[in-house]
């Protein structure tokens, strides 16, 4: 009885003690010393890289976690940080910033546009008008121009995002009857580009030269195309129909996967899609991990993502956008592959913003002057290689 006594003498005495410790340091803290100056500029670019002492002019101690503020928000925001101050004790401090969008929105327009006598007004939703944090800038056209008359009217095309950044580009905006041809032999120019120039213009210790193919190249004969020299293969899983988000498996997928492995060509995969926000894009991650399990996979999956002409309806920032692809690229990497954005170099340069992720690098050119870093160069949708009948794109791996 008398031990069970002292027990409890104890535990009170414990809890005392914890008590008595928790109201000194509360007392402590609440009379702790905070010299904190901030500098006059509390401005933050949309996506720019600051920490929390980028703020701050002076601090009687040192910041525990001097974190980089998230910057993907236009507007107020409050930043929370913790330091040990002079005296040895830990307080909180935080102070508001604003992050603010100084860029322009994009137009997407040459020095002229052609419609047809009896289009109507909408057409301005087709000429591309988006924007780096705004998903729906204000897009207009101002002058004088009548769509039932044909003429060319000079107009001024107006981009306006919610942060009041404006972007005028003035065009002629040409209003034409169309002609009816009824010549069928009209010669189309077709142009080849041949596998082995590639590889003897392209080749060296540093590069390997590849295709990528879907059902569009028919039944490939691999034997051929490793024997023509094919050191790696990216091919397309399928994708999505439209913005309704039915999935379809390439219909060569499963032939064209097998073969590859079956003749130890390094593979990589892509998939189309019409996706239009992150969620989507997790879920396609998703589909084509189911569609790829068991294969042997070498190379990057990338994300396919070309649905520009109509890119208005999508209701997309080019942040929002760029993290779909993101999102889905993350999904992949978790499961063990690496990931890739596909693009061409004018939406790299003008749309996508910077990713983190391998760039797979559409440029039809012999030397790209894309600034950017790519691990994957499209060189050509035209190429010619024994094995496959009909054009293939060529590529070249760094």
């Amino acid at each position: 009885m008398i031990r069970k006594k002292y027990i409890i003498i104890i535990l009170i005495s414990i809890i005392f003690i914890i008590l008595v410790s928790n109201l000194y340091n509360m007392y402590r803290i609440s009379h702790a010393k905070i010299n904190v100056v901030l500098k006059k500029d509390l401005k933050l670019e949309f996506r720019d890289t600051k920490k929390v002492s980028d703020f701050i002019e002076s601090i009687n101690g040192k910041i525990i976690n001097d974190y980089t503020i998230d910057s993907t928000k236009v507007g107020r925001k409050e930043v929370k940080f913790k330091f040990i101050n002079d005296e040895n004790i830990k307080v909180e401090y935080k102070y508001k910033i604003n992050v603010v969008d100084v860029t322009p929105p994009v137009v997407w327009l040459n020095n002229s546009y052609s419609v047809t006598v009896g289009t109507d007004s909408t057409f301005v939703d087709n000429i591309l008008c988006g924007d780096d944090s705004d998903s729906n800038p204000v897009c207009q056209i101002d002058g004088d121009y009548d769509l039932t008359k044909e003429g060319v009217y000079p107009v001024t095309f107006k981009a306006t995002d919610k942060s009041g950044n404006i972007t005028e580009k003035s065009f002629n905006l040409k209003v034409y009857k169309p002609v009816v041809n009824n010549n069928t032999n009209t010669a189309r120019n077709v142009t080849k580009t041949y596998f082995e120039d590639v590889v003897a213009k392209y080749k060296n210790d540093k590069t390997k030269i590849g295709i990528d193919v879907s059902e569009w190249q028919g039944e490939i004969d691999f034997e051929k195309i490793k024997e023509a020299g094919v050191e790696f293969i990216i091919i397309r899983v399928g994708g999505t129909k439209g913005t309704e988000m039915d999935y379809f498996l390439d219909k060569q997928f499963k032939r064209n996967i097998e073969n590859a492995n079956k003749y130890n060509i390094p593979v990589g995969i892509y998939f189309f899609t019409y996706s239009g926000s992150s969620k989507e894009a997790i879920k396609n991650a998703k589909w084509v991990l189911k569609q790829i399990k068991g294969y042997k996979i070498d190379l990057p999956i990338a994300f396919d993502w070309e649905d520009f002409s109509d890119f208005n309806n999508y209701n997309l920032s080019f942040y929002e956008l760029t993290k779909m692809a993101d999102d889905f690229l993350k999904t992949v990497e978790r499961e063990g592959y690496k990931g890739m954005l596909y693009g061409s170099k004018t939406y790299l340069e003008k749309i996508w913003l910077e990713t983190k992720y391998d760039t797979w690098l559409a440029h039809y050119v012999d030397n790209t002057n894309y600034e950017g870093d790519y691990k994957i160069w499209q060189i050509c949708d035209d190429g010619i290689i024994d094995g496959i009948n009909g054009p293939v794109d060529i590529n070249i791996m760094y």
